[in-house]
């Protein structure tokens, strides 16, 4: 068994309840779903036709888009800095 205490949340997300369980702290847990929130509400309104799966969808594709962008950053920067200190 696992000593890692797990946090429970429950969370507003696009009009819905999401009881979420992590490791994380309840705060980080609540600013994850802010997030979430803010980046659905965003592109619902920028595109009111899609439906609630759709718009989760297009959610996830922009978080891992921008998961990859900032990933390729920060292993470009980690190249830098190993070249500087060589």
């Amino acid at each position: 068994m696992s000593d890692t205490k797990k946090n429970k949340s429950t969370v507003d997300i696009y009009g819905q309840q999401y009881t979420i369980v992590g490791t994380e702290s309840t705060s980080h847990i609540r600013l994850i779903a802010s997030m979430v929130d803010d980046k659905m509400r965003e592109i619902g309104s920028a595109n009111p036709s899609l439906d609630t799966s759709k718009l989760a969808v297009l959610t996830a594709v922009n978080a891992v888009n921008d998961y990859i962008k900032m990933k390729d950053r920060v292993e470009s920067l980690e190249a830098e800095i190993k070249r500087l200190k060589d």
